[in-house]
C-alpha cells in the first residue's frame, strides 16, 4: 500500500492590516511607501519615521501577512514577508496585498514619492516596483539583499532621474552579504547610473538621520 502525499492549492480572499503615519493633505510634500524587515510589525516600523515633519510626510507601512511568535517566551509577535517555502505563489499574494494598499492610499496627485525597503523588505519593494512598473523619485535599498531574478530590463521603465540608493552600515552583522549585494548591483548595472551607494557608521538597523536627509535636501 502506497501513501501518496500531494500538495494542492486553494484560493481565498484575505484581510490583512497595515499602518500609516500622519495623513495626506495639500501640505504633504513626501509620500513614503516603506517595507519593514523580518520580525517587525508595521506599527513598530513606522516609529523610525516619527522624526520627519508630520505635516510634510505621509508614510504608508504595509505589514508582512505572515506573523509568528519570536523568542522562547512567545511574548513578541513579528512578521515575515517570505520564506523559501512556496516562494513564487507567496510572492504573488504579497504583491497583490501591496496593490490593494496602494489603491486605497495612493494620492491622486503624487508629490515626491520615496519607496524604501529595509532588510527583508528590499526584495518585496524591488519586486513590487518592477512587476507593477511603478515610478518613484527615490528608491532606497536599506541593508537588504536584491532579488536574483531582476535584470536591467525590469527597471528600464524608471525615469532617468530616479535616485536609487543602496545603504548599509559598516558594522552590520551581515556586512559581507551587504558588500556582495553592492558588487552585484554595480556589476549587473541593474539601475544604470541611477545607483549610488551610502555606507554609514553603524549596525544592522534603520538609519534614522539618513531618512531626514532624504527629505531635507
Amino acid at each position: 500500500m502506497h501513501h501518496m502525499i500531494s500538495e494542492k492549492e486553494a484560493s481565498y480572499s484575505a484581510r490583512s492590516s497595515y499602518s500609516v503615519l500622519n495623513s495626506y493633505s495639500e501640505k504633504t510634500k513626501n509620500v513614503w511607501l516603506v517595507f519593514h524587515g523580518m520580525g517587525y510589525l508595521s506599527r513598530y516600523f513606522a516609529k523610525y519615521f516619527q522624526k520627519l515633519n508630520p505635516e510634510e510626510n505621509f508614510i504608508i507601512v504595509p505589514q508582512a501577512p505572515s506573523k509568528y511568535y519570536q523568542g522562547p517566551n512567545f511574548k513578541h509577535v513579528g512578521a515575515s514577508w517570505l520564506t523559501r517555502e512556496n516562494t513564487v505563489a507567496e510572492t504573488q499574494n504579497v504583491l497583490a496585498y501591496v496593490d490593494s494598499i496602494w489603491e486605497i492610499e495612493r494620492p491622486v496627485q503624487l508629490p515626491n514619492f520615496i519607496v524604501l525597503g529595509y532588510s527583508q523588505g528590499v526584495s518585496i519593494a524591488a519586486r513590487w516596483l518592477s512587476s507593477r512598473k511603478i515610478s518613484c523619485d527615490t528608491f532606497v535599498l536599506h541593508s537588504g539583499a536584491f532579488p536574483k531574478e531582476l535584470t536591467p530590463e525590469d527597471f528600464e521603465y524608471l525615469p532617468k532621474n530616479t535616485e536609487v540608493i543602496y545603504l548599509y552600515g559598516n558594522k552590520d552583522q551581515y556586512v559581507t552579504e551587504a558588500k556582495l549585494t553592492e558588487e552585484k548591483l554595480k556589476g549587473s548595472n541593474v539601475f544604470g547610473d541611477r545607483l549610488s551607494v551610502t555606507i554609514f557608521d553603524g549596525i544592522h538597523e534603520v538609519n534614522v538621520p539618513f531618512l531626514s536627509q532624504l527629505v531635507e535636501e
